[in-house]
């Protein structure tokens, strides 16, 4: 006697597995396409307002940090907004998947609102990539404009500041009073001995002296005199690049700070567009 075959899934003995793709395409591509929009109009708009609150000016506008809070919440609500209506329309209009489980069918109208929000991630970042490769190429041609111009001047100069600060102390007269006797402008030297210092972190002690020697010669200060203001000219040149390393390290940690918050604002943009597209394709079916 034929034992008689029993299916756990007697349904499917009736009807075949479908042969369609479980994503409704045109349905992500117009909520993506939405979705795009509502990004690039709420990031303009938020470019427009923070510019309008920033100022030069000391004392005026808001500050860094805060001015870095709102860019963080406003990157945030741009995405909660466009990815949860990008994600709303692509349930909404998808097509009904008739005769699939409810598990099923969820778990394709959250897959339809993570797809929709990754393609308009996609076109976003291609967006701002093509703005930032154009404003690039306009900077670019301004700043060889600039070296055309400056370029027979630089070819006459044969070496680095560092090197030009070695041929100064081979060449270094022994009496700075040589200078004012031969006429020669010594800024040039001046200004290889900072370049060095600001390179090296400090100033040689015969430099120092040089200096001294060089602004006693010119202005007809006491040693002394001249030596103080050497040193306090040094001690500013050391806290500006200070005050300009300080801030290149700020700059470091306000960027690192943008990619966090970037980072966790497309993941909330993820789950919002998931959500969404799972309650308008829940509506969907509701309302044939």
């Amino acid at each position: 006697m034929a034992e008689q075959v029993v299916s756990l899934y007697p349904d499917e003995l009736a009807s075949p597995l479908p042969s369609k793709s479980g994503a409704s395409w045109p349905a992500i591509l117009a909520g993506a396409l939405v979705a795009t929009a509502i990004s690039l109009t709420l990031m303009a708009l938020g470019s427009g307002l923070g510019l309008s609150t920033i100022s030069p000016w000391p004392n005026n506008g808001i500050s860094g940090m805060s001015l870095a809070v709102t860019a963080a919440v406003w990157l945030i609500l741009t995405q909660w907004i466009s990815a949860g209506i990008g994600g709303y329309l692509a349930g909404r209009l998808r097509i009904r998947w008739i005769g699939t489980h409810p598990h099923e069918v969820f778990f394709r109208d959250t897959a339809q609102g993570l797809i929709t929000w990754a393609v308009a991630s996609l076109l976003v970042a291609a967006t701002l990539a093509a703005t930032v490769h154009s404003a690039a190429g306009v900077a670019g041609h301004a700043a060889a404009g600039l070296a055309s111009q400056g370029t027979k001047s630089a070819m006459t100069s044969a070496t680095a500041p560092d090197a030009g600060y070695d041929i100064d102390r081979l060449l270094r007269p022994a009496d700075a009073n040589a200078h004012a006797q031969t006429g020669t402008d010594p800024r040039p030297e001046v200004a290889h001995i900072i370049d060095n210092a600001v390179l090296t972190g400090s100033v040689a002690d015969g430099d120092r002296a040089y200096l001294a020697q060089l602004i006693a010669a010119r202005t007809g200060l006491s040693q002394q005199d001249a030596q103080k203001r050497v040193d306090d000219f040094i001690a500013s040149v050391m806290d500006a690049e200070a005050k300009a390393k300080a801030a290149a390290d700020a700059a470091r940690k306000t960027a690192a700070e943008a990619s966090i918050f970037l980072a966790l604002s497309l993941l909330v943009g993820a789950f919002i567009a998931s959500v969404s597209a799972a309650l308008g394709g829940r509506l969907r079916d509701e309302h044939p």
